[in-house]
């Protein structure tokens, strides 16, 4: 087995980049503003539902047959469910300081929102440094390519299609040509077809809403 991981490091990107940016976003938000509020509210839960199935992929369907095959990596993938775990803790966090900032749109609210989004973040990007590290070189040994296709299968059955549409949006945004021609190629025709007919024009006016200074 060689499978090729690259396509892990553009998904990640795109979670180091959104979680980087909700930052920015939420603390530019003008205290009141509820309109600018829920439309970055909005935002985190395309994110959030994003990461959610991002990890379920994982946690189900790649580190069962890994704990199975790769002893002597044993000890990282029992790390990476700890750090999963640990992501979770402050998502479950976020679910309930999103709609109390949501709301009102308040100064305290946004500070608070805040600040657990920066938390957030260190540990996510903890895990993210981690797992392209020490654990993509095991699934390149020891996952098979229908292994390793099966997350992306979680998240198409898993995800909305529209957000689905927002979320590859996200993850194309800085692939290189290459990068991009591959992660395309890899979709049914059909899926091609509606990503640059629907998709592409409806992600450039979301992310220019979001993004709006």
């Amino acid at each position: 087995m060689s499978v090729n991981t690259q396509d892990m490091k553009i998904v990640h990107r795109a979670f180091r980049r959104e979680s980087r940016l909700l930052i920015e976003l939420v603390a530019a938000v003008t205290p009141g503003d509820t309109a600018r509020a829920k439309v970055i509210a909005d935002h985190f839960r395309d994110y959030r539902l994003g990461l959610k199935n991002h990890h379920e992929g994982e946690d189900e369907l790649l580190w069962p047959p890994l704990l199975s095959r790769a002893d002597p990596g044993t000890d990282v993938i029992l790390r990476m469910q700890a750090q999963h775990e640990r992501v979770e803790a402050t998502l479950a966090r976020l679910d309930a300081a999103v709609p109390a900032w949501e709301t009102t749109a308040g100064a305290d609210e946004r500070d608070t929102l805040v600040a657990i989004l920066v938390d957030h973040r260190a540990v996510l990007l903890e895990h993210l440094d981690d797992e392209e590290d020490t654990l993509l070189p095991l699934a390149a040994e020891y996952i098979t390519e229908k292994e390793w296709a099966s997350p992306g299968e979680h998240m198409v059955a898993n995800t909305p299609k529209f957000t689905l549409l927002t979320l590859l949006g996200l993850v194309l945004e800085e692939a290189n040509q290459v990068e991009r021609a591959t992660l395309l190629g890899a979709l049914p025709a059909p899926v091609r077809v509606i990503w640059h007919v629907i998709g592409r024009p409806r992600y450039t006016r979301h992310i220019r809403r979001v993004r709006a200074a």
